[in-house]
């Protein structure tokens, strides 16, 4: 199976993988999986932490694909099909970067692996 971590996920994979539920960690560390995780999640990561907004320094935030690298995890890039699906999606949920994790999961047919309730609301494949 594939899977894109929304950036919450990805966070707490590499600082407090407790804070995951079972099912998520299992899928993740299954060898047998591939993960991905998202360029939003990179700037998402780095401008919060630019502005104090996270509990702890990552060197995710500085240095995204190499410890992308280090888990086995993949990047995937944004492109113009995400974006435009992230701009179009229905509803009032104004948070950009999980418009374009929901595009992404979409566009690619990636279950997100997300405890964010919110996102049922596009109706994409989700994993906790």
């Amino acid at each position: 199976m594939n899977l894109l971590l929304d950036t919450h996920t990805l966070l707490w994979w590499a600082h407090e993988p407790a804070e995951l539920s079972a099912t998520a960690l299992e899928a993740i560390a299954d060898e047998r999986n591939e993960v991905f995780a998202s360029a939003v999640s990179a700037m998402e990561i780095a401008t919060k932490q630019r502005g104090g907004k996270l509990e702890y320094t990552t060197p995710l935030a500085s240095r995204f694909l190499e410890v992308l690298a280090d888990f086995g995890f993949k990047p995937l890039s944004v492109s113009c099909a995400h974006a435009q699906l992230a701009g179009s999606l229905p509803g009032d949920h104004r948070d950009p970067w999980d418009r374009l994790l929901a595009a992404q999961s979409q566009v690619e047919q990636l279950p997100l692996v997300s405890m964010d309730k919110r996102i049922a609301e596009w109706k994409i494949s989700t994993l906790w």
